[in-house]
């Protein structure tokens, strides 16, 4: 047989070339779409397990993390069921990777990935989380019996989004999310506390966020409402005080009561309440450097190679939650 003429091995050449070309090429997009759905190279910090043994877990970021309890506490506030929490975190999921993104397809903005010429709000409006979660529940309760539909239809009532069925394959992840972040599980979601200098920004990532108990009150105030700081419903330093400084115990500390949620049509109990702000503490570790919380004669400690929920006194004690920020 002839070799082959020389412009036969030029375009042998150029297709050898086009095609390790486009092999790096789709490297390169695997690795950048990772990094948008995990929120960076640092690798997950937190997870979330089944309250079932052996069952499912999901790693996420302390950045995704704070941004679900956000959304959580927002929902639980309205007196909304799990599964309309569920529901939102699954299309924060799928629309930003639970990451409070100032970016998006024309002008889409935020966790949800909400329009402002859509009527969604200004762009500040949507980058404050708290605001998104809210519009999200509004427009979500408007969906008559969307907790009885499939998941990714009741998301897809809200977003109207040109992949409707995109939401359906973060429903597993989702439901771990919600069941921890509502309490409905206990001692489910741990973190490895470590504050990083891309979590320790405020959730827009423009500016350093606060820490210790001053910057705790704030963020409750933000998630909660400030029902959460009377002082008939929180203590700082072990001694009940309006003021956002206490002048004794241990000014590194702050105590959390567990009282009734008395949001309109919550049914949850108190170790549900007990366990979401538990949970929403350890989900904020990182952001706001707490080294421990305890809850329920459980106690997770920042930095432990397994972060887990330890048995720490009596099972019993389940009337405060207890949250100690680094010096």
């Amino acid at each position: 047989m002839p070799e082959p003429s020389p412009p036969t091995r030029k375009r042998r050449g150029r297709v050898l070339r086009f095609g390790a070309a486009l092999v790096i090429l789709c490297a390169v997009a695997g690795y950048l779409a990772v990094q948008y759905v995990t929120g960076g190279s640092h690798g997950p910090g937190c997870t979330v397990v089944s309250g079932k043994a052996d069952g499912p877990a999901y790693d996420f970021t302390p950045e995704q993390a704070v941004n679900a309890a956000t959304i959580t506490a927002v929902g639980t506030g309205r007196g909304l069921p799990e599964r309309a929490v569920a529901i939102a975190l699954a299309t924060a999921l799928q629309e930003s990777g639970l990451r409070n993104i100032s970016h998006g397809d024309r002008d889409s903005l935020g966790l949800f990935q909400q329009r402002p010429s859509q009527g969604w709000g200004t762009p500040k409006e949507i980058l404050d989380p708290t605001y998104a979660a809210g519009e999200f529940y509004t427009h979500l309760v408007k969906v008559d019996d969307y907790e009885k539909m499939p998941l990714t239809e009741a998301a897809q009532r809200v977003q109207r989004s040109g992949f409707p069925e995109a939401y359906a394959k973060h429903e597993p992840d989702a439901r771990l999310l919600a069941a921890a972040l509502t309490g409905t599980s206990a001692a489910a979601l741990t973190c490895d506390g470590r504050q990083d200098s891309t979590q320790a920004g405020a959730q827009d990532g423009t500016q350093a966020a606060a820490t210790g108990p001053d910057a705790v009150r704030s963020a409750l105030v933000r998630d909660f409402g400030r029902d959460a700081l009377e002082t008939t419903a929180a203590e700082v330093g072990g001694k009940a005080s309006p003021t956002p400084t206490p002048t004794t115990g241990d000014p590194r500390t702050v105590t959390l009561p567990v009282r009734k949620d008395t949001s309109p049509g919550s049914g949850r109990t108190l170790r549900e309440r007990g366990w979401q702000l538990a949970h929403w503490a350890v989900a904020n570790s990182s952001a706001l450097r707490i080294e421990r919380v305890s809850y329920a004669g459980r106690q997770w400690t920042a930095g432990n190679t397994d972060s887990q929920w330890r048995p720490a006194g009596s099972e019993a004690a389940t009337a405060t939650v207890r949250i100690l920020t680094a010096r």
